[in-house]
């Protein structure tokens, strides 16, 4: 997730560079898809699904953008004012993701014609930066400062506190390793940082800095054999890889794998043919990256905030796509109305099942 902003596309104060960097982005974002798209941001194929929520009764509807013949279902009948962080549980075979400054923690079932009906919901009275499942259906929420267990039976339950009450940061985008450590990044609430973190916490609640000079920690994956990690550092715009020890947690030296100078890179996810999809903030597009970082692919969304992708699915051919309202003036929102809905397409491609949460066994 990126925070942006109301007169642009960045929601806290930074400094001026970022600033006119937001707007250029938004008057970009909002000439390319109305020339594309039409004003609205609407080309219809008229498919109608069933209903993608419990409590008002919408239809789900594809529609075409651009996007090389794939449909781009519109998921959810719900807004989110920030949506982030879509993940497949394989187990129950639900999606799960988060609405961040509404502080919940959300999952749903995924449908045959690529609808989401939402199933639970877990409010706290915080923000809710990220979410991940355990095999036994824990959830771990990572909230303002600190992380959150949901136990099985729908308890909750402190984690370990992760950022100092008094940081000026907060938590952000997390995800499991592939032995099941939680590695959690942070954002400067106010202001521009350097200093802010991404650490791998153990199943005993131990810490391990993995980065600590990031400007805006945020999405993160690992490649098909957990021998190599990739992490966002948003405001740099820069995608960091390197070694990375599937067992021990241990990482090698980090290096620049892409940077992205047109756009602002947020959550990603990577596909058995180890091309990451990586959601570009401001611009409404899921592009994919070959090994190599060439650009192949990019996906066209009718909402310029998408924030994060996941496969899903029990082929996980299916791709979830968040976007968010956060930050869209009143006139950006009457000419993408369909932002902060969840839309889910097939690429064509089928994605890697992520690692799940080892579980809070030995926190104390």
């Amino acid at each position: 997730m990126y925070m942006k902003g109301a007169s642009s596309f960045i929601f806290r104060k930074m400094s001026s560079t970022t600033e006119i960097m937001g707007m250029m982005i938004a008057d970009a974002m909002t000439s390319r898809i109305e020339t594309r798209m039409g004003r609205r941001g609407r080309m219809w194929s008229g498919r109608q699904g069933r209903s993608s929520s419990t409590q008002d009764g919408g239809r789900s509807t594809s529609m075409r953008t651009g996007n090389s013949g794939h449909d781009l279902t519109i998921a959810t009948t719900e807004s989110f004012q920030l949506g982030e962080g879509p993940l497949w549980d394989p187990i129950r075979e639900r999606v799960f993701w988060v609405d961040i400054q509404a502080g919940r923690a959300i999952n749903g079932a995924l449908a045959d014609d690529g609808s989401i009906v939402v199933l639970e919901v877990v409010q706290l009275d915080e923000t809710v930066g990220a979410v991940a499942v355990s095999p036994a259906g824990d959830w771990l929420i990572a909230g303002h400062r600190r992380l959150v267990h949901r136990s099985a039976d729908g308890a909750l339950g402190d984690g370990p506190r992760i950022l100092p009450e008094h940081s000026g940061s907060r938590l952000n985008d997390g995800k499991p390793d592939p032995a099941g450590r939680y590695l959690i990044g942070s954002l400067r609430l106010s202001g521009p940082s350097t200093t802010e973190s991404l650490v791998a916490v153990d199943a005993d609640g131990s810490m391990t800095t993995v980065d600590d000079d990031l400007t805006l920690s945020n999405g993160m994956v690992w490649s098909a054999d957990g021998r190599t990690f990739y992490n966002i550092d948003t405001e740099r715009q820069t995608i960091f890889c390197r070694d990375y020890d599937p067992v021990t947690g241990a990482t090698g030296a980090r290096k620049i794998f892409l940077t992205i100078d047109d756009g602002l890179p947020d959550g990603m996810t990577v596909d058995d043919e180890e091309h990451l999809w990586i959601a570009i903030w401001g611009l409404g597009e899921i592009r994919r990256y070959s090994p190599t970082a060439q650009l192949v692919q990019t996906i066209h969304v009718p909402a310029p905030h998408t924030s994060s992708v996941a496969f899903a699915g029990r082929a996980l051919d299916t791709l979830v796509i968040t976007t968010a309202r956060e930050g869209l003036t009143d006139e950006q929102l009457a000419t993408f109305p369909l932002s902060g809905r969840i839309f889910t397409t097939k690429p064509g491609v089928h994605g890697v099942q992520q690692p799940l949460w080892s579980g809070p066994a030995r926190w104390t």
